[in-house]
């Protein structure tokens, strides 16, 4: 049982969605696992519902004090807990490999492993050559909180041919308008999804009407689960940037015009 939808991501890309046994409110993706029991949230699952479906194991994700308390919890209470920190790719491809060992699918972790590498090459062989273009990520709109060099995020925009526009070491970074405008980021992301529900595009503020990503027509509104959510749709957000970056039509971003 994940407490972390990437992970759900990971055990059906192996080819092991029939062992899953519940889920949290908000991960019902892949559809197989829409209709088992909803366990409560990725950070405050109810702990009489998660012993009700008897997990094997329960799969967790680390950074935020919540989450892996409930981990804590739920390991007191006798349920083997594996709790995993993914922020770039090796450590994702690591988490892969640990869940196939601690499923006995080392095969399949390992075939999940060689696509997602195969896919990432195909990228890199057909990036941009020549300066990489800046690229911003709004995590949140209102308060510009960005993404910093220390998220999955940036590992996404590398892998792409881009640059983090944001140098800092750390995952999330808040910003002020003037350092954003001194940044002059070529390409600019806002994400839409339960950390930004009001998500607005760089377009649709004329406070950031001189940035180039706005004057370019490059200023986009993508799905928050494909870009920060570190697993498997990590690689497909990979090729969304990718295409984006070439200018070529992008299949979930979309581009918000002024």
């Amino acid at each position: 049982m994940a407490l972390y939808g990437a992970y759900n991501e990971i055990l059906a890309g192996m080819g092991l969605t029939n062992r899953i046994v519940a889920r949290t409110e908000a991960d019902d993706k892949p559809a197989a696992i829409a209709a088992l029991p909803v366990i409560g949230t990725h950070m405050r699952p109810n702990l009489e519902r998660v012993m009700a479906v008897k997990p094997d194991l329960v799969l967790q994700t680390a950074g935020r004090g919540e989450a892996e308390q409930a981990a804590a919890n739920l390991a007191k209470l006798g349920v083997p807990v594996a709790v995993f920190s993914i922020h770039d790719f090796d450590s994702l491809f690591a988490a892969i490999d640990r869940i196939g060992v601690l499923t006995g699918a080392q095969k399949q972790a390992a075939e999940l492993d060689a696509s997602l590498k195969k896919r990432l090459a195909v990228v890199a062989a057909n990036a941009f050559e020549g300066k990489k273009p800046k690229v911003f990520f709004e995590v949140r709109s209102g308060n510009l909180l960005a993404a910093g060099k220390g998220s999955m995020v940036d590992a996404v925009i590398r892998a792409a041919g881009g640059e983090n526009a944001v140098s800092l070491d750390k995952k999330l970074v808040r910003l002020t308008d003037e350092e954003l405008l001194r940044l002059a980021p070529d390409v600019c992301l806002t994400q839409r999804g339960p950390m930004n529900a009001e998500a607005r595009s760089m377009a649709d503020r004329p406070e950031y009407a001189s940035l180039p990503c706005v004057k370019n027509r490059r200023a986009f509104v993508v799905d928050e689960a494909l870009f920060s959510r570190p697993g498997p749709g990590s690689v497909d957000a990979v090729e969304e940037l990718a295409r984006i970056l070439a200018g070529k039509p992008a299949m979930q971003a979309r581009e918000a015009r002024p």
